[in-house]
């Protein structure tokens, strides 16, 4: 008896500091809890201190936009005349149109376009500037580049692989087609 009440003891001694080590295991974790709570709490304020500067973070955007218009303000600024009448343009904002903008911001570019299939007028730009041709259906006011070196100005509707350069606002589809339907135009493009 005295060997099982001396097993006993050594079984309760184990019982008993298996015990006391799960509950420092514990402790030691609900300890370790406030710190991750903590943690978490500082990554919430540094959350919250992003979403509090989210406008400042907002305006970094803004201010590469800005940054983008002050490298680019030659794209807002890029002006089309055709026959010396300046159209106002929605210029697309790619790879093309900042080419095309390089190329005339220290000269204007004038080219001579002929009247092609009763709905464009197509002129060659002199060089090639990068293209992203996707499968497109133009409207009256459209400004494309086609094969990479023409620019092309619709005053009809086709269809075929462009890359999207612009489209122009301040006129109708008949008012296009009266200011470009009627003959070889001149196209002039600058920077102002």
């Amino acid at each position: 008896m005295n060997s099982v009440n001396g097993s006993g003891k050594i079984i309760a001694a184990a019982l008993a500091v298996c015990i006391l080590l799960i509950c420092f295991s514990s402790c030691s974790s609900e300890n370790t809890a406030p710190a991750k709570d903590t943690t978490y709490q500082t990554e919430d304020t540094s959350q919250k201190n992003d979403e509090q500067t989210a406008p400042e973070t907002a305006a970094v955007p803004t201010e590469s936009k800005s940054e983008e218009t002050e490298e680019n303000p030659i794209m807002k600024t890029l002006t089309m005349k055709i026959d010396g009448a300046t159209v106002a343009v929605d210029w697309e904002e790619n790879e093309s149109v900042a080419a095309l903008t390089e190329l005339v911001k220290d000269k204007p570019l004038t080219i001579q376009t002929s009247m092609y299939g009763g709905f464009e007028q197509v002129g060659q730009i002199g060089t090639s500037l990068p293209r992203n041709d996707a499968q497109t259906t133009t409207q009256a006011g459209d400004i494309v580049l086609y094969s990479g070196n023409q620019i092309v100005v619709f005053y009809g509707t086709n269809s075929w692989a462009y890359t999207r350069l612009g489209h122009i606002t301040d006129k109708t589809a008949a008012q296009m087609k009266d200011l470009l339907g009627n003959g070889n135009v001149t196209l002039e493009l600058s920077v102002e």
